[in-house]
Formats: structure tokens, sequence, C-alpha cells
């Protein structure tokens, strides 16, 4: 109690001093007289001189002040000038805002002590609370009500009386709030109210505000306390779900861009493509190297890099996926465990190769400032390069299902899907559409790896880390149906981040594996099994 006092008793001279100078700026004096007392070298005028600055709306205060705290505010004793050394090395006069060649060598940096250092921390807040910036006003009501100091009280309440945007405004009585509820000379009444106002917050830090409050409350402050953590703590939890959701369908984007490739391929070809997560690999190696010679050549481009490394990495991928069916897996057809062991060693050549030409350590993929931050809706938090991911994945799925339904080339895929030999019979050139498909579906992953880029490392084992769920991905929504790997995907994504938080990381993805061997057992084509002769037979 004693120690309290004590605070009270040192912050009271800026309050005070806050108060009158607000009220009575003839009294205080002008502004250049305020400012002439840093050079006193008295920390009684020094902390008089803080208090008119801070209160007399000049708008030089703030970087006064705020020299003050980083002891860059010089003062000349003998003739009574103040400057302040800005931080880019400029030097202004403090009381005009001239600018100065430079200081006095007799000029020294004014003093503080641990008193005066609360005050003019105490004055900053004061003075961002009245800054034309309403982001500046908000972010200090918000450090305001992290601290629930009782002395900013007088400079919220003139704050909040000024206060237009509506914004400002819920910060500045949130902010008032959280004052008056440690306040011990605050009525019963205006704790009633700030626990209303707190609890409409509902955030993580209206929790930790209100659980920290001392337990010798009258009853009905603390039954309305209790009352208030309980629902907060509600409202927590349901947006803590909404939360998982998001974050699994934003992991399922990433399985479905990874595995819709895998899903072609294995569908139409039958080939188990352990070499698939390379071609993933290569696109993510593509987008570097065109954020490379954007950024040496063309740096005005570079918002545009990802839209130019979009085609290039489809091309890279999908040549290179041509060139694998044509030389190695065209003559492994019909026996899947070479297919793999084949595709498996490939995917360490590859590996390797990628190692020789760029080295085993990550590269640097930068996001596009259309790809950077992050917004919130309610409590959960949406960052912008997750949200185009998704975005980019459904284009991806929506072009595919109409390449597939309204060309030519989609026609037979899946004419020889459904039964490869009668397809051969009516003149389609199976060779040539395995061909395709093995290079449609490469290419697909090499634009996966175009995104998964902007949220993952890019190195030679990046393709790895998904070729496992993009397997699980395609089998359990079923072979070959993109429809099924859709909802495989998604499914997959939000389980994963619903059981991450219960068993952890590890444990969730074994369960996961364990749901979906077990529901094999009961459905061995999948959620949504292709029908034709040949699949059934």
């Amino acid at each position: 109690m004693f120690t309290k006092a004590v605070k009270y008793v040192r912050a009271f001279p800026f309050a005070f001093l806050l108060i009158i100078a607000t009220a009575l700026p003839v009294i205080a004096g002008p502004f250049d007289d305020a400012v002439s007392k840093f050079a006193n070298d008295e920390f009684s005028d020094t902390e008089e001189a803080i208090g008119v600055v801070a209160a007399s709306g000049n708008p030089l205060a703030y970087r006064i002040i705020s020299a003050l705290q980083d002891d860059r505010l010089m003062a000349d004793p003998d003739t009574k000038k103040v400057y302040v050394k800005e931080a880019d090395g400029k030097i202004i006069d403090a009381a005009t805002g001239a600018p100065v060649d430079s200081i006095p060598d007799s000029a020294a940096a004014v003093r503080l002590n641990n008193r005066l250092r609360r005050t003019v921390e105490a004055a900053l807040g004061s003075l961002t609370l009245q800054s034309p910036d309403p982001a500046a006003r908000i972010q200090a009501a918000q450090s305001v009500f992290k601290t629930h100091d009782e002395t900013m009280l007088p400079a919220i309440d003139s704050a909040l009386a000024k206060e237009t945007n509506k914004g400002a405004k819920l910060a500045f009585n949130e902010a008032r709030a959280a004052i008056l509820l440690f306040k011990e000379d605050a009525t019963d009444a205006e704790k009633l109210e700030a626990i209303a106002a707190i609890k409409s917050r509902g955030d993580q830090e209206a929790l930790a505000l209100l659980t920290g409050l001392s337990g010798d409350q009258p009853p009905a402050i603390a039954r309305a306390a209790a009352s208030a953590t309980s629902s907060i703590q509600n409202t927590l939890a349901m947006w803590s779900m909404v939360q998982n959701a998001w974050y699994g369908l934003s992991l399922g984007s990433v399985l479905l861009l990874a595995a819709i490739g895998l899903a072609i391929t294995f569908g139409v070809m039958g080939v188990i493509n352990m070499a698939h997560g390379e071609m993933v690999m290569l696109g993510a190696y593509t987008t570097f190297v065109v954020q490379d010679i954007i950024r040496t050549s063309y740096p005005g481009l570079f918002d545009y890099s990802l839209l130019i490394a979009v085609p290039l990495s489809f091309i890279v991928a999908g040549a290179i996926g041509i060139l694998i069916e044509r030389s190695i897996i065209r003559f492994l057809y019909g026996r899947p465990l070479e297919t793999l062991l084949a595709t498996w060693g490939l995917s360490l050549v590859l590996q390797q190769a990628v190692r020789s030409l760029f080295g085993p350590n990550n590269r640097e993929v930068g996001n596009p400032s259309w790809m950077s931050g992050a917004f919130e809706i309610g409590q959960i938090t949406i960052t912008y390069n997750r949200l185009w991911i998704l975005c980019f994945t459904l284009a991806v799925f929506v072009i595919l299902l109409a390449m597939l339904r309204y060309t030519a080339l989609g026609l037979e895929m899946r004419a020889v899907t459904q039964n490869r030999r009668m397809a051969a019979s009516m003149g389609i050139a199976t060779s040539r559409v395995d061909a395709l498909t093995f290079g449609l579906g490469s290419g697909i992953a090499g634009i996966a790896g175009v995104a998964l880029s902007q949220i993952d490392n890019v190195s030679p084992n990046l393709g790895q880390s998904y070729i496992i769920d993009s397997f699980m991905v395609v089998v359990f929504g079923g072979v070959g149906n993109l429809w099924g790997t859709l909802v495989g995907a998604f499914t997959l994504g939000i389980a994963n981040k619903f059981l991450e938080p219960v068993a952890g990381a590890v444990l969730g993805k074994i369960a996961i594996l364990v749901l979906i061997i077990l529901f094999i057992q009961k459905r061995p084509r999948g959620l949504f099994a292709l029908k034709g002769r040949a699949v059934e037979a």
C-alpha cells in the first residue's frame, strides 16, 4: 500500500501540471519559455517543462519529449538554447523547429533521473493519445489498456472528450475501463461498468486483465468478473475452433495443390510416381531463378514475379515430366514395383542435381507486396499469402476440371482412365495421352512449387515433405477422381489441425494415418471411386 501511495505522489506533479497547462495556458507561459527551462539543469524545472510542452499542442512537442527520452535533447546553459538531434543526424532548434548547422560546445544532454523517466513515458503516452493519426491513437490506448496506469486517466478522459473516430473512441473507453477496474477509489458502479466494457472486448488481453484482479473485491464485483471471465473463455474457445478450421483449410489447399497432379498421373496411368515431390521442388526453384533475375535486372517487376513464375514453372516441370515418361516410365507400364523403385531413384538424382546447381542451403524467395501482411476477423488472424494460395488452388482446380470436361485431351484422358483397351481400339493414341498426362500432372506440381515457395523453405528436400501426404490424399479421396482429391485434401487438413492441439504434431499425423488405413479397409477405392469397366474389373 505504501509503495502505491508513493507512486501516486510521484506521478501527481506531472498530472497536475498537465491539467493546469491544458486549462490555463496563459498561466503556464509560452511554449518557448517552457523549452528554455530544459537548459536550467534542474530536475524540478525539467519536470515542469515536460508538463507544459506535452500539454501545449505544439507540433514539436513529441519530437522534444522523445529526444529527451533518447538523450538527444541538448541544452546550452549559457544561451538557454535547446536543440534536438534528430535520428537522421540533423539538428533543429527545439523552440522554433528551424534547422541548425551545429550545436555549441557548451551544450550537453539534458539529464534525467528515474522519476523523470517515468514522467517522460507518461508524457509520450499522452502525446500519442493526441496524435492526428487514428492508428497511433488506438495503439496508444491499447498500451494504456495493458498497463492500466492510473496516472494516464486524465489524459484518457481529455482525449476521449475530443475523439470522433469510432475505433479510437472504443479503444479509449476500453483503456479507461481497465484503469477504473484497478483504481482503488473507484465506485462499485464504475467497476461494474468497466467489467462490462472489458467483457465486450473478449480477447486474451481482456481475459488476462480480469484474471489479474485481486481476490478481495466486493461480492458483486467478484461475481461480475467471474461471469465475464467465463463468457470470454467460451468466446475464445469458439474462435479457437474457427482458427483451427482456417488453418485446416490453409493446409488442405497446400495438400490439394501438391496432390492434384499426382491424382491425374496415378489415376490415368496407374504409375506410383515417387519423383512427384521433385516436380514441386523444380517449380519452387524456377520461382527462385525468376526472382533472382528480376532483383538484379528488373527490380520494378518484383511484384509480378510470381505471375511470371507460374507459366514458366508449369513449362519447366511439364517438359521434364514428359521427358521422364518418354525415357523411363513408358518401359515400365504394368510393373508397379519397378516403377516405384525407378521414380524413387530418379527423385534422388533430381535432388542431387539441384544441390549441385544451387547448393544444399535454403534459397530465399520473397513475398510480393500483395501477399505480405495479415488482417483480423474477430479473434482470428488471416495472412494474405495463405489466403491467396487458397484462391489460387481453387482456381487451378476449376481450370483443370474445365479442361478435362471441355477439351479433346480431357475427353481422351477420361476415356483412357475408364478403359484403356477400348480407348486404343477407338483410335486414341494412348501413348501420346500418357505422355501429355504425365506432363500435365508434373506441370501442375511445378505451379504448386510456386505457391509453396511462399510458405516453406526452398531447398532440395522441399518435395519430400509433401509426397507422403499427397499419396494419402489421393488414396483417401479416390484414385483419379479430382472431386475426391478436393474433399480428401480439405478433410485431412482440417482433421490434422484439430488433432494437433490434442495429440501433438507427430501423434496427430500417426492418428490420421491409422484412420485412413481403417477407412481403406472398408472402402478400398476411396471416397469417390471411378466408374468404368477397366477400373471395376
